[in-house]
């Protein structure tokens, strides 16, 4: 109403005008007020195009489209060719299919870090028996039998044929296996927490350990064996660059850093396998460790100097399994199939290598007393182990991409299952699986340069190393026997349960030995991460039990009668709500009493705002409701997870494109605005905050949970900083979380008494 009152002055005062003749002060005066309109000149504010792709995204599909057409043609050339041909057809059109380019892509982000086993599985062994002096063939073939058969039972066996078997629309991980298993029970959420909140803490600890150990290989080096002894926090400082560079490069995205990656990891294992064989020689006896006779015989033997330790050794060339399972969405599930039968065999033949030199160098005097021998740079000429420090220094950058990437992977999908706030997801491919996450990365980056400074060598930050895998390798056991139980054969879910839960059991019992030498960090760590998730759990489920919601019967006609209601300024022309709730048929209760509370918010329309993010990477569409009004709409926005949530911008496009079609009226804006859009009036955006009541009725866990989610969510970030907002101006509101509330006691009246004058 001002604002019709304001653009009526204003005709007037142009008539005015004219029947006085225009004067030229007037007509130099009118000038500005036009010119003011063009507020597109002062300001760049964010605006639709007419095209609903950019000229990047019309590249990429047509890139992308040109590939389908070439493999389509390449697939049917090859059906032709037989019931070979017709069987790698359909290989290809299924989930399993392989790349080339993405086999490579996934050497590099999943092999890492099981590649760098070799470095110090054997001298961890040699260390725990007291010394190659009193290693016998029983502990060599011993070694080597547990070592084979682990690698068999849990990589191959347990990860790559059962669990990527089983993938929630591609993803793998401990936390896309809940997902599909938590029908089953509530109890549930006990082992996927635990076992994601391991992952992640080991996820800090892979990176230190693996460049701290791969750098101080250079001590090695004659020519640089001065400079290390000179300055003793040498290695500590080019390991803490070379983790800032390995988590700056991070954004690039994994298939762009898995290319590079993975071309070097290739030569990597080619390398193991071919110095395996070189050491082994005419020696062939060594495979006799094929025989899971000799590791069951030699873990309960009265030689066995580590006695049950000895299994947390064994694990160390397991570690890297789960990155298998939870890096399937990065690199897809065929090309994994497709690459680990060569990295399975490289790793066995430099393995046994290392077995064969230890059995031949058994008795030889000159290794008898010396201390920290590693078997896999003994076993080598000493002109080739320059080839290997330069390798393993690679190959050790590389260990932490497998683990980087999960936790990415790890972090999406707890925030899917509202274990962790909503952070900001960028997707720098054109698979979904391949993410990254800002937020996650510095914290990452960070804490491994904590447990760098704190644990100061590979030595020492090994002794932590490891235990929290165990965790996650038993809790997914416990979820994989689960799905099973319900999905498949039962017999086979209770035999698959009980003989990994016994082997992975016994690794957890080994590796708590490490808890005073360091373990005590990676719990302490596992700990903090599960109380994240669990708080944000319990205070996500009280804050879902006291939303409500409204249907058009019950807040209509109070909306109605607050539109027309003269008496009461705009508050502005339109007032936007960002909501969660993407059914567009009701209205939150939190948007309804925000517009009502303290001062109503007249306007000529609110908004109440849902944002959806696709699978697919460039959608771009919007659905409304209005309710038969022109002054309440309910929007919901997709966008595709490549597409910049640019809410602003969006919105003025719907609003234009609804007084187009005449379902919102005409909004002409007299001054300008930071938007720079005359045609639609002002537009204040709101965000609603809970906070707790301090008469609510809730727990004192409830309570602490729900404080500490908010805190969480301080530190996380806001929707704000998402979607764009922040150079608006948006109203945060803060709105009480009642839950249930506890009524007090009713006053007593009683008479006022006069005061008593003193003296």
């Amino acid at each position: 109403m001002a604002e019709s009152r304001q653009r009526g002055s204003s005709q007037n005062g142009k008539q005015s005008g004219k029947r006085n003749g225009a004067s030229p002060a007037n007509r130099n005066a009118e000038k500005p007020d036009q010119a003011l309109l063009r507020a597109d000149s002062f300001t760049n504010a964010p605006k639709v195009s007419r095209s609903k792709l950019t000229k990047e995204e019309r590249e990429e599909i047509t890139k992308q489209q040109e590939a389908e057409r070439k493999e389509a043609e390449k697939l049917d050339k090859v059906a032709a060719r037989g019931p070979i041909g017709r069987w790698w057809c359909k290989l290809q059109s299924s989930p399993d299919k392989v790349s080339l380019g993405m086999a490579i892509v996934a050497l590099g982000v999943v092999y890492g870090d099981i590649g760098t086993s070799p470095l110090y599985t054997a001298q961890t062994f040699l260390s725990g028996q007291g010394g190659l002096a009193n290693t016998g063939r029983e502990a060599v073939l011993g070694m080597l039998s547990l070592v084979f058969w682990s690698i068999t039972l849990i990589t191959t066996v347990k990860y790559v044929l059962i669990a990527m078997r089983i993938d929630n629309n591609g993803e793998g991980g401990i936390f896309a296996l809940y997902s599909l298993i938590r029908k089953y029970g509530a109890w549930l959420v006990i082992p996927a927490m635990l076992g994601g909140a391991a992952f992640l803490a080991d996820s800090v600890l892979t990176p230190a350990v693996s460049i701290s150990s791969a750098v101080e290989g250079l001590k090695t080096l004659p020519a640089l064996e001065h400079l290390f002894t000179e300055n003793k926090d040498l290695t500590m400082m080019i390991t803490a660059v070379i983790i800032v560079i390995l988590f700056a490069v991070q954004s690039r995205g994994t298939e762009s850093i898995g290319k590079v990656f993975g071309s070097v990891v290739m030569v990597w294992f080619a390398f193991l396998a071919i110095v395996g064989v070189v050491a082994i020689g005419n020696d062939w006896s060594v495979l006799a460790a094929l025989n899971p006779y000799y590791g069951i015989k030699f873990l309960f033997s009265p030689n066995n100097a580590a006695g049950l330790a000895l299994m947390g050794t064994v694990f160390l060339s397991t570690t890297g399994a789960e990155a298998l399972y939870s890096d399937m969405g990065h690199v897809g599930r065929g090309n994994i199939y497709f690459t680990w039968p060569f990295i399975k065999v490289a790793l066995v033949l430099n393995y046994f290598g290392q077995g064969a030199w230890m059995l031949r160098n058994q008795n030889n005097p000159e290794l008898a007393d010396a201390e920290g021998i590693n078997p896999f740079f003994q076993m080598m000429d000493p002109n080739v182990r320059y080839v290997a420090v330069v390798l393993s220094v690679t190959a050790g950058i590389i260990a932490s991409q497998a683990l980087i990437t999960g936790a990415f992977t790890m972090v999406s999908e707890a925030t899917g299952l509202n274990w962790m706030p909503h952070l900001q997801v960028r997707y720098p491919a054109r698979t979904r699986g391949q993410l990254y996450i800002p937020v996650v990365n510095v914290v990452l980056c960070v804490a491994t340069l904590a447990v760098l400074l704190l644990f100061r060598d590979s030595e020492h930050i090994s002794a932590a190393y490891g235990l929290a895998l165990t965790i996650t390798m038993i809790t997914t056991t416990i979820l994989l026997g689960i799905y099973l139980w319900h999905r498949s054969n039962k017999f086979g879910a209770v035999v698959f349960t009980i003989v990994f839960l016994a082997i992975q059991v016994l690794f957890f019992a080994a590796s708590m030995a490490k808890f005073l030498h360091g373990g005590w960090f990676t719990l302490l760590l596992t700990l903090a991460i599960l109380m994240v998730m669990y708080t944000w759990n319990e205070g996500t489920k009280l804050e879902r039990s006291q939303r409500r919601h409204m249907m058009p019967k019950d807040f209509l006609p109070a909306l109605d009668k607050l539109h027309d209601d003269s008496r009461i300024h705009r508050f502005a022309d339109n007032i936007v709500y960002l909501t969660s709730d993407p059914d567009l048929k009701r209205l939150d209760t939190d948007i309804f009493f925000s517009i009502f509370a303290d001062h109503p918010k007249r306007a000529r329309a609110w908004w109440a705002v849902a944002v959806e993010t696709t699978d697919e990477p460039f959608t771009r569409e919007y659905s409304v409701e209005s309710f038969g009004t022109d002054y309440l709409f309910r929007v919901r926005i997709r966008l595709g997870f490549k597409v910049s949530q640019s809410i602003p911008a969006y919105l003025h496009q719907i609003m234009h494109d609804l007084e187009k079609t005449g379902e919102l009226p005409n909004q002409q804006s007299i001054y300008p605005k930071l938007d720079a859009d005359p045609g639609i009036g002002t537009i204040r955006y709101v965000v609603i905050h809970k906070a707790l009541m301090p008469e609510s009725k809730v727990s004192g866990r409830g309570a602490l949970s729900l404080q500490i989610k908010y805190a969480i969510r301080r530190v996380a970030g806001s929707p704000v900083k998402w979607f764009g907002l922040a150079p608006y101006n948006p109203l945060v509101e803060v709105q009480p979380l009642f839950v249930s509330t506890r009524r007090p006691p009713r006053l007593t009246r009683v008479a006022s008494q006069a005061p008593k004058r003193e003296g």
